[in-house]
C-alpha cells in the first residue's frame, strides 16, 4: 500500500445548487474558510449556481465556479435564471460544467450540499466518475430537511437513499441530535444510519476584515430584522414593518435588511413605509452580515439554517417567524429550538399576530441568551467537519494552522 505524503497539496470540490435563497451558498463558504483556515495545503472550490457569489469575498485558497443559474417557479417547477434557452439545454450545460471542472481539478475529495444526485440528477455523471476514482464523497444536510411525510416522497422520487448508498462514505448532518433527525420517516434511512455524523452546528464569526455598507452609521441599540435572501420573506417583514407602524412605544429601533431576492415593487413599497419613520432604517442587502447582528441588541428572523447558526453564534435574544410553505424546515426548526428554550417563536398565520409581535418586540432584548442553554458541543460542527475531512484525506498535524 502506497504511503501518503501528508504534506502534499490537496483539493476540495464542493457543490451547491443554489437555485434560491442564500443559504446553501453561505454554508459552502463557511465551510470552506473553516477547512483553509486549518489546513495550509489545502484548496476548495465551489460549484454554484448562485447569482450573488461574486457578492462576498473569499479567503485564498478558496474560489468558485459559477454554472448557470436555474430558479425555482410558485409551482414547484424550475426554468433558468438568465439564458434565453429550454430547462433542459441549461441543465445539459450545468451537467457539462460540473464533470469537466470535477475531471480538471482531480479532488481529492468531493462535498455535496444537501441534494444526493444534485437538481434533476445533475452530478450523477460526476459522482460515479469519482467513485471509480476512488475519491470519498460527503453528502451534507441541514438539521431539519422537511416534515417527515414531505421529505419521504420527495426523496423517494429522488432516489436520495440509493444514491447515498452507491456514492457517499458519510452524511453530515449539520446539527444537533437534539434537534431531531433530518432522515426520520425515510424509507430505507435506518440502511446509512452508520454514515451518519452529527458534526454539530456551524459557528459563525466576525471576518478578520470586512467592510460594511452601513456599520458606521447606524444608530445604537437596534433590533436586527432579516428575512435571509427575502425572496420568502414578505410577510414577515409586513409584519415587523406593522408592528412598528401600530406600536408607537417600542423600546429598540430597527434595522430590516430586506435581502437581495426580494422582488422590487415589494422593496420599493416598504422603503416608503418605513421612510416615515424616524426609529426604522431599511436596507436592501449587506455582504457582512455577521457584523450587523454581532452589533444588535437582539435579532426577528424567519428560522432559516445559517441565521439560526448566527442566532447561536453571536449569542443574541432572538423571535423567529418561520415560514411553512413550501416546505416545514423553519417552521420545525423553530418550534424545536423554541422547546429547547433557545428562541421565541411566533406562528405568522396567528390571529393575534399584530399583538403577539408588538409586545415580543417590547422585551426581546430582555430574553436569555441562546448560551444559558447551550450543551458544550452544539455549535462544534466546524471543529468536527475539519477533523472529518483530516480523516477522509489523510492530513496530518503537520498541516495543521491552528
Amino acid at each position: 500500500m502506497l504511503e501518503v505524503d501528508k504534506n502534499m497539496p490537496r483539493r476540495i470540490l464542493m457543490y451547491s445548487h443554489d437555485t434560491f435563497g442564500l443559504g446553501h451558498l453561505r454554508r459552502c463558504r463557511a465551510l470552506a474558510h473553516a477547512i483553509v483556515d486549518r489546513y495550509k495545503s489545502v484548496s476548495v472550490l465551489i460549484l454554484t449556481g448562485s447569482p450573488i457569489i461574486g457578492s462576498f469575498s473569499f479567503k485564498a485558497r478558496v474560489d468558485f465556479v459559477r454554472i448557470p443559474g436555474v430558479i425555482k417557479l410558485h409551482n414547484g417547477q424550475y426554468t433558468s435564471l438568465s439564458l434565453l434557452q429550454d430547462l433542459s439545454q441549461t441543465l445539459a450545460l450545468r451537467e457539462s460544467i460540473i464533470r469537466h471542472t470535477a475531471e480538471l481539478f482531480d479532488p481529492d475529495l468531493f462535498i455535496v450540499d444537501k441534494e444526493p444526485l444534485g437538481l434533476k440528477g445533475e452530478i450523477e455523471p460526476t459522482l460515479s466518475m469519482l467513485k471509480q476514482k476512488g475519491v470519498p464523497m460527503v453528502l451534507g444536510v441541514r438539521d431539519v430537511l422537511d416534515a417527515p411525510h414531505l421529505l419521504r416522497v420527495e426523496w423517494e422520487e429522488k432516489r436520495a437513499i440509493e444514491a447515498i448508498k452507491t456514492y457517499y462514505r458519510q452524511v453530515w448532518v449539520y446539527g444537533d441530535p437534539s434537534m431531531g433527525n433530518p432522515l426520520d420517516g425515510v424509507a430505507g434511512s435506518e440502511e446509512v444510519g452508520d454514515r451518519v455524523v452529527y458534526t454539530g452546528y456551524l459557528r459563525r464569526s466576525l471576518p478578520e476584515t470586512y467592510s460594511s455598507q452601513i456599520l458606521q452609521q447606524l444608530k445604537e441599540p437596534y433590533i436586527l430584522v432579516t428575512p435571509g435572501g427575502g425572496g420568502d420573506g414578505i410577510a414577515m417583514v409586513d409584519a415587523v414593518l406593522r408592528a412598528y407602524e401600530q406600536c408607537l412605544d417600542l423600546p429598540l429601533d430597527v434595522l430590516i435588511v430586506l435581502g437581495p431576492f426580494m422582488p422590487k415593487d415589494v422593496q420599493d413599497n416598504f422603503q416608503k413605509r418605513a421612510a416615515v419613520h424616524s426609529n426604522v432604517r431599511m436596507i436592501m442587502f449587506d455582504n457582512c452580515m455577521e457584523a450587523l447582528m454581532q452589533r444588535a441588541e437582539a435579532v426577528v428572523a424567519m428560522a432559516g439554517y445559517n441565521t439560526f447558526c448566527e442566532i447561536l453564534s453571536f449569542d443574541k435574544p432572538a423571535l423567529l417567524l418561520p415560514r411553512k410553505e413550501p416546505r416545514q424546515e423553519q417552521w420545525l426548526r423553530a418550534l424545536k429550538a423554541q422547546e429547547l428554550g433557545l428562541v421565541t417563536a411566533i406562528d405568522l398565520s396567528e390571529k393575534e399576530l399584530d399583538r403577539l409581535l408588538s409586545e415580543a418586540l417590547k422585551t426581546l432584548h430582555l430574553k436569555p441568551k441562546p448560551s444559558s442553554r447551550l450543551t458544550p458541543h452544539f455549535l462544534g460542527g466546524l471543529d468536527t467537519v475539519r477533523d472529518q475531512v483530516a480523516d477522509l484525506i489523510g492530513l496530518g498535524e503537520e498541516d495543521n494552522n491552528a
